[in-house]
């Protein structure tokens, strides 16, 4: 009998490899949010508005999560769908990284209008 217990005669589907990034990205998101307020002198406010974004992350994600499902499901060409991979990982970890940096000027505005 011939297993592939210790080999890969599969790679992970679009799907998972997705749900993958995207769990990294929330990662590198909540970080960097939670650094930049910490170091911005973050009052209760801005801690509020962390939880917020940090929601509407995950809201996002889910929606891209669905996405892939189905576009797996539909059956598209390899060629296809590793073309969309690419661009929807590249627009992910660009909307995690932008989406944690833009915490600077909003510190800074709520410093300069409530001290």
């Amino acid at each position: 009998m011939a297993t592939t217990l210790g080999h890969r005669s599969e790679r992970k589907g679009f799907a998972k490899r997705i749900s993958s990034h995207l769990a990294a990205a929330l990662v590198v998101f909540c970080l960097l949010q939670i650094f930049i307020v910490a170091k911005m002198g973050g009052s209760l406010a801005l801690h509020l508005g962390i939880i917020v974004a940090i929601g509407g992350y995950a809201v996002a994600a889910r929606g891209l999560e669905r996405r892939w499902q189905m576009l797996e499901q539909a059956g598209l060409s390899q060629g296809g769908l590793s073309l969309r991979f690419r661009r929807d990982v590249l627009q992910l970890w660009v909307a995690s990284l932008v989406g944690g940096l833009l915490w600077i000027p909003v510190a800074i505005i709520f410093r300069f209008l409530f001290g």
